[in-house]
């Protein structure tokens, strides 16, 4: 039976997002900076990520616990072998109703076929630009727009609903913002989305100035004159995107204004780190080890109650509170990175 678990915010838990490697194939600049994550860089060993089995009983535990969807996420999440093993075993889970995936979109063509049929049906494919020069930088491996590109349309004629994520910063790609919704409108059913440069992790040198707020992407678009949009009411409470509809077009943008427009007081999303650890928020400092709680023995309900007690004990909001501290105090504060944590 499912209970309604709530934080100290009065939040229910209905998001579990699942990193399952911090291992990547792209070193962008804003998440796996090539001078931290270099050659030599140990990523974790096997045994110290979570099993297949493990991650399976977890999510299970948080089902019953309300939560009803699962984001598997990295690292780049299909570098994890035989991914599709676990999609299947998720989407077998009573209380789950939806698994969405997050990737950098070089793999799919490779993984895509046996996730599909695994019951994975929802992509977020990262995609910063489409100058080929300027993405290759962005990922820091040279590797072209053409080639993601050619993911994305394998991905949509095989039936994965589509968003495209952009991170936008200022100097680097907003010049691309326009084109970028140009290309994605006349692709019907996919979905872009502008998503603000976040001070995620320690190492991605982000500052206020970088910042491309929602406000000022909707301005840009209104000076075209070609975007006829219109504002899409949320589908579910907690939903992080706001959506707008092309009146002329069977596509969508969306925004995530993490920056501008925080949307803390309906954050309905868990976190499990690669390595086992319960994160209440992408900015979070400290995580609770579930993994050794597990791989000493204890009992479903006995992990099920003390997870109920850290979901009540909640009360993360950094987003309301990034423009009340100072620089100081936002440098010193030592946050888990996105790689480790996902998306």
């Amino acid at each position: 039976m499912t209970q309604q678990i709530t934080d100290k915010f009065g939040r229910p838990i209905r998001d579990l997002r699942i990193s399952v490697t911090d291992r990547c194939n792209f070193r962008c600049r804003y998440c796996m900076p090539k001078e931290i994550f270099g050659d030599d860089f140990e990523f974790m060993k096997r045994d110290e990520l979570l099993s297949f089995e493990e991650l399976e009983r977890i999510a299970k535990i948080y089902a019953g616990m309300g939560v009803k969807k699962l984001r598997i996420t990295g690292g780049e999440p299909l570098l994890r072998k035989d991914l599709h093993e676990l999609i299947a075993a998720l989407n077998n889970i009573e209380g789950i109703e939806d698994i969405g995936l997050t990737t950098n979109g070089l793999l799919l063509k490779k993984h895509g076929q046996k996730l599909y049929d695994a019951g994975l049906r929802r992509l977020n494919i990262s995609l910063d630009a489409l100058d080929d020069e300027l993405f290759g930088q962005i990922n820091d491996r040279g590797i072209g727009t053409s080639r993601i590109l050619e993911q994305i349309k394998y991905a949509q004629s095989i039936g994965f609903e589509i968003k495209i994520n952009m991170v936008v910063q200022k100097g680097l790609n907003d010049h691309e913002i326009v084109p970028m919704t140009r290309y994605f409108k006349d692709l019907d059913g996919i979905t872009l989305r502008f998503i603000e440069f976040m001070d995620v992790g320690n190492d991605n040198g982000w500052n206020f100035d970088k910042v491309i707020t929602k406000k000022e992407i909707m301005e840009m678009l209104e000076a075209e004159g070609e975007f006829d949009l219109e504002p899409l009411n949320p589908k579910y409470y907690g939903e992080v995107a706001k959506v707008y509809r092309h009146k002329d077009a069977d596509s969508h943008i969306g925004f995530i204004t993490s920056v501008s427009e925080s949307f803390c007081s309906t954050c309905t999303r868990a976190r499990l780190s690669s390595d086992g650890k319960f994160y209440g928020c992408l900015f979070a400092v400290d995580g609770f080890d579930v993994k050794t709680l597990m791989r000493e023995g204890i009992e479903d309900d006995e992990l099920k109650e003390i997870l109920t007690g850290v979901w009540n004990e909640r009360d993360d909001r950094y987003s309301e509170i990034r423009t009340e501290i100072t620089e100081e105090r936002r440098q010193a504060r030592k946050k888990i990175n996105m790689s480790y944590i996902g998306g």
